[in-house]
């Protein structure tokens, strides 16, 4: 028998250092504790909140690497690259999920959070809301 738990999903674009995102697919977790972005956003995860959290699991986040192409406006203040030349990021894109019915004040903290860790001008954080299947 399969069960239905309902759950908003957090995808967090995360700028990394190319050793970062070559290290994700090495497996050295070392190197991710050492980015300075990507680690703010992994704490925000392991810290005294529900965002993660599976039964007996706590802090449940998939990474993946990834690449952002972007050209920044005249009246932009980029992170990375200047106004009007293409720019190529490396990134962490991080996934986690947090059950519907956690209160919206503690979710909205949660995100609180992240948006003041991240360091770009406009933050690609997404939000989703969706249902994991699980036996019941």
């Amino acid at each position: 028998m399969v069960a239905r738990i309902p759950v908003r999903i957090v995808r967090i674009y995360c700028p990394v250092a190319i050793e970062t995102l070559v290290a994700m697919t090495t497996r050295d977790t070392a190197a991710l504790e050492r980015d300075p972005t990507l680690a703010a956003m992994l704490a925000i995860i392991r810290d005294d909140n529900p965002i993660g959290d599976f039964g007996p699991y706590r802090s449940v986040v998939e990474m993946t690497p990834g690449w952002e192409m972007f050209t920044p406006g005249a009246d932009a203040r980029p992170t990375l690259g200047e106004a009007d030349q293409g720019q190529l990021s490396p990134t962490a894109i991080l996934t986690v999920h947090i059950a519907a019915g956690v209160p919206d004040e503690i979710f909205g903290d949660i995100l609180d959070s992240f948006l003041a860790a991240h360091p770009w001008e406009v933050p690609v954080i997404e939000l989703f809301h969706a249902e994991l299947l699980t036996r019941s």
